[in-house]
């Protein structure tokens, strides 16, 4: 019988030398799971034309940027995790945002007016760092689709990009989870959403009608230079963003409004590849993203909580909230201390992800010590992800996201760029303030696990801090409790990113009321489905099968 994954790592053999001898072979059918109807479609088409996963992850992901465009696009950042088992490839690619080249740590010290309520972000005068052009971190996004296509894909790049542009062409009709970020109104101290809708000429032309209101559900939104842009890039690839025609328009554009990138920062922008993070949850291997991506938060809890019998507390029982949230908060309070850039802070990931810590804060939470969190970090929830398995069993898990975008879109060019400059500290000196080329950690967590060498679950979602809340609960859910994937991610959530317990609608009042009679603050969502927008697949002997969260607009596709 051959040696287990781990087995192999500790004798120096990567994951990525162990695949191709461990694959479950060919699948009865491939399968896509995304936040868009439309995108999940472009994924598929792709699948069915002979396309692998890949191929279909980077294609879905482009047309999500066009039918989503203030959840994602070209000009964000995001991770991704591939797996190709024929091929020998397990790997991750970090495309973060990185701040511009011209960035100092103190120059928006002197116009801070405060925190966001949320903890998560800064309110200065004039919305700088939110809304305009300063607001714009060096984006990652094509880049990294780029380079995975390219590199792994087996389709043309232009055929990959096609599916966008016709959507870009065409236009795609507002669905009602697009109407709701549009309309929620100012949040948290940040601007209105509305106000990044109508801050370029290009925003006013396509988001709202003629008199002048926001367009609503079942409206279409054309994006004719959008179709333009993708169509230089089919034929150019992503250097005609990075260094080449559309990096000139770029750079000339942000430059002359007063922001901070310029040119060296898209020709030097580099993307990050390496193994994925690696631990064991009840005997079967957890693989997911490094710092300063979230997956570091996944594994974290995922070791606290293999210290218990969940099954038997029941699902979402008193014992099992209390138990769970009390890991959560352990973990956010880890991340908060311990996780940055590792290029930029000593990041201690063997410890952070080790079983003897883990055990410590089990034994703490066995012995009722409650954790406290100073205070809330909590994200934007402007993200999106995409989970492909394919006929061959190669599969991705990619999250990808603008922040929250800037309002920014170039004239002729059609896309909005991302906003990640609002989440750094404007004050010098602390973990999370402001350097040059630097990233600001985020929760996205791509995750896959894996029983006895064979690919089990793909798994991922946006939703902010709360995204590793939400992955990690999905796990629980069907490794502990037999869930499918569907009812994996529609059963209702919890999360611990502070000293209160956050529920969904959805969790027993009678739970709740028994936790407040011990002592706890619990705030009810009124949301029935929260907490991150999980998407995710499973695979098994018998074949796959998928969710899409219930709070998102998302679908389930199958080949």
């Amino acid at each position: 019988m051959p040696a287990s994954r781990s087995a192999r790592r500790e004798a120096g053999i990567s994951i990525a030398a162990v695949q191709a001898d461990s694959s479950m072979g060919e699948l009865r059918a491939g399968m896509v799971v995304a936040a868009q109807p439309e995108a999940v479609e472009a994924g598929a088409e792709v699948l069915r034309n002979g396309g692998n996963a890949v191929d279909a992850a980077i294609a879905c992901g482009l047309v999500a940027g066009v039918v989503d465009p203030q959840m994602c696009g070209i000009a964000g950042f995001g991770n991704m995790q591939i797996y190709l088992p024929e091929r020998g490839v397990h790997q991750c690619i970090d495309f973060h945002a990185k701040s511009p080249l011209n960035t100092r740590s103190d120059q928006w010290a002197d116009i801070i007016i405060g925190e966001t309520r949320d903890g998560f972000g800064f309110v200065l005068e004039g919305n700088v760092n939110d809304v305009g052009y300063q607001a714009i971190a060096t984006p990652g996004s094509l880049k990294a689709y780029f380079e995975a296509q390219t590199t792994w894909g087996t389709k043309d790049w232009d055929e990959v990009v096609r599916p966008a542009i016709e959507w870009a062409e065409s236009g795609f009709v507002v669905r009602p989870h697009v109407a709701g970020w549009w309309s929620e109104g100012a949040t948290m101290g940040r601007a209105d959403n509305i106000d990044r809708l109508r801050y370029s000429a290009t925003g006013r032309e396509i988001y709202f009608r003629s008199d002048g209101s926001l367009k609503r559900v079942g409206d279409r939104v054309a994006n004719h230079d959008l179709a333009k842009t993708l169509q230089l890039i089919a034929a150019e690839g992503a250097d005609v963003f990075y260094s080449g025609e559309l990096g000139a328009r770029i750079a000339e554009d942000i430059s002359s409004h007063g922001g901070l990138l310029d040119d060296r920062d898209l020709a030097s922008y580099r993307t990050t590849h390496n193994q994925p993070l690696q631990s064991n949850y009840r005997g079967l291997e957890v693989t997911t993203n490094h710092p300063p991506g979230g997956g570091v938060m996944v594994l974290g809890m995922l070791n606290i909580l293999e210290n218990f019998d969940l099954r038997s507390m029941g699902h979402n029982s008193v014992e099992y909230v209390r138990t769970v949230t009390e890991a959560m908060k352990r973990a956010t309070s880890d991340k908060d201390n311990y996780v940055g850039d590792p290029e930029h802070f000593e990041v201690p990931l063997e410890w952070l992800i080790s079983k003897d810590h883990a055990r410590e804060q089990a034994q703490m939470i066995l012995a009722g010590d409650r954790a406290t969190v100073e205070r809330l970090s909590y994200e934007p929830r402007d993200t999106t992800h995409v989970c492909v398995v394919d006929r061959d069993g190669n599969a991705v898990s990619m999250t990808h996201s603008l922040g929250m975008p800037s309002g920014v879109i170039t004239d002729g060019l059609g896309f909005m760029y991302n906003g990640c400059m609002a989440v750094f500290d404007p004050r010098p000196g602390n973990a999370d303030s402001l350097a040059a080329g630097k990233s600001r950690f985020s929760s996205l967590c791509p995750t896959m696990v894996f029983d006895n060498e064979h690919l089990k679950y793909v798994v991922g979602a946006p939703g902010g801090t709360q995204i590793a809340m939400g992955v990690t609960q999905v796990l629980l859910n069907s490794i502990d409790f037999d869930m499918n994937m569907l009812e994996a991610v529609s059963a209702p959530r919890v999360s611990g990113t502070s000293d209160a317990i956050d529920v969904s609608n959805g969790i027993p009042w009678s739970v709740t009321e028994t936790l407040e009679r011990e002592g706890y603050e619990v705030i009810r969502s009124p949301r029935t489905h929260d907490f991150a927008w999980v998407h995710g697949i499973r695979v098994g002997p018998d074949g796959i099968d998928g969710g899409a969260d219930p709070a998102a607009d998302g679908v389930v596709q199958s080949i």
